[in-house]
C-alpha cells in the first residue's frame, strides 16, 4: 500500500514538473560542471598544500643538518693537530719544543685554510674595531700605538671573531 502511494506521488510530481516547465530532478545547466571543476581544483589545492608542507619540512631538516655539520671539515683538520700534540707530549723533552713549534705552524695553517687569520697589532695604530685596550702606559712610542699584544686577535673572513688584547702607548712622559 505504501508503495502504490509513493508511485502515485512520484507520478503526480512528474506531471507537475511537466506542467510547470521546471525540472526538479536535474540541476540547472553547468552546475555539475562547476561542481566537478571545484572538486578538481580543491583536490589540486590539497595536494599542493601537502607537497609544500613536505617541502618545508625537508628544507628545515636539510638546514638543521648543514648547521649541525658546518664545521666538519674544520674539525677533521684539527684532528691532525690533536694527533701531533699527543706525539709531542709523549716525546723526550729536547724534541718537545721543536715538535710544539711544528704543531703551532700546522695549527695556524689549518686556521688560515678556513679563513681565520690573526690580527696584526704590535707596532700599529690602535683600532677599536680590531683591538681591545687592556692597559695604557707611558712609552717612547707615539700616542695610540700598540706596544704589546697580550692576546692575539683573529678575523674570520671580514669579521673579527676575537679582538686582540693590547697595551697602548700614552706617548712620552711630560716633564
Amino acid at each position: 500500500m505504501a508503495e502504490s502511494q509513493e508511485e502515485e506521488n512520484f507520478d503526480s510530481d512528474a506531471k507537475k514538473e511537466q506542467e510547470s516547465g521546471v525540472n526538479l530532478v536535474e540541476p540547472p545547466s553547468g552546475l555539475e560542471e562547476l561542481q566537478k571543476k571545484y572538486d578538481e581544483l580543491n583536490d589540486r589545492f590539497i595536494r599542493l598544500a601537502a607537497d609544500f608542507e613536505n617541502y618545508r619540512k625537508r628544507v628545515g631538516r636539510d638546514i638543521d643538518t648543514r648547521v649541525k655539520y658546518a664545521i666538519e671539515e674544520f674539525a677533521v683538520d684539527l684532528l691532525g693537530v690533536v694527533d701531533n700534540f699527543s706525539r709531542a707530549l709523549s716525546a723526550n723533552p729536547e724534541s718537545a719544543r721543536e715538535g710544539l713549534e711544528q704543531i703551532h705552524k700546522q695549527f695556524q695553517a689549518v686556521l688560515e685554510r678556513h679563513g681565520i687569520v690573526p690580527i696584526e697589532a704590535k707596532g700599529r695604530k690602535f683600532d677599536p674595531n680590531e683591538h681591545e685596550a687592556i692597559a695604557c702606559v707611558q712609552s717612547e712610542d707615539e700616542e695610540g700605538t700598540v706596544i704589546d699584544e697580550v692576546c692575539c686577535g683573529f678575523r674570520m673572513h671580514d669579521k673579527v671573531i676575537r679582538y686582540a688584547k693590547v697595551t697602548v702607548s700614552k706617548g712620552k712622559e711630560s716633564e
